[in-house]
C-alpha cells in the first residue's frame, strides 16, 4: 500500500514550509523513519522523514517550492503498485469560480496537527477524519 508523504508541520507554529532539497531522489528506497528531504519552517531547516518503507516513486514538490502544511508532497510504493489516482488527486486544480458544479467532497480528510521533536524521534499527531 502506498504511503502518502505529507508537509508536516515541524514546528507548533509551522503554517507551510519549503523544501529546500530532497535527499532522495526518484526510484530510492527508503526505510521509514529515514530523512528525505530538508523543509525550511518558520524557525529552521528540518528534515522531513518517511512515514512507510518502499520506494520514493513521485516526488510532487520542487526543490525550493513552498506548500501549505497536510499537502501531499511525495509517494512512496512499491515498485509495481499504480499511483496514478494518488498523483492525479495531487495535481488536481481547484474548478474554476464560475464553475456550477460543487467539488466532490474527499471520504476522509488527513490533518497533522502536531510534529514533536523528543530526543532523536520525531513524533507526529494524525487525525483522519470521515464523512
Amino acid at each position: 500500500m502506498a504511503t502518502k508523504v505529507f508537509m508536516e508541520a515541524l514546528s507548533p507554529t509551522m503554517e507551510e514550509g519549503r523544501l529546500v532539497k530532497w535527499l532522495k531522489n526518484e526510484g530510492d528506497a527508503v526505510k521509514s523513519g529515514e530523512p528525505i528531504a530538508e523543509v525550511e519552517t518558520d524557525k529552521a531547516i528540518m528534515e522531513l522523514v518517511a512515514r512507510g518503507d518502499g520506494i520514493l516513486r513521485k516526488r510532487l514538490v520542487g526543490e525550493g517550492d513552498s506548500r501549505p502544511v497536510g499537502q501531499l508532497v511525495g509517494v512512496i510504493a512499491a515498485a509495481d503498485e499504480n499511483i496514478d489516482a494518488l498523483v492525479a488527486s495531487a495535481g488536481a486544480a481547484p474548478a474554476p469560480a464560475g464553475d456550477a458544479k460543487p467539488a466532490e467532497q474527499p471520504a476522509a480528510k488527513t490533518i497533522i496537527i502536531a510534529s514533536i521533536t523528543m530526543g532523536s524521534h520525531l513524533v507526529t499527531i494524525i487525525s483522519s477524519l470521515r464523512k
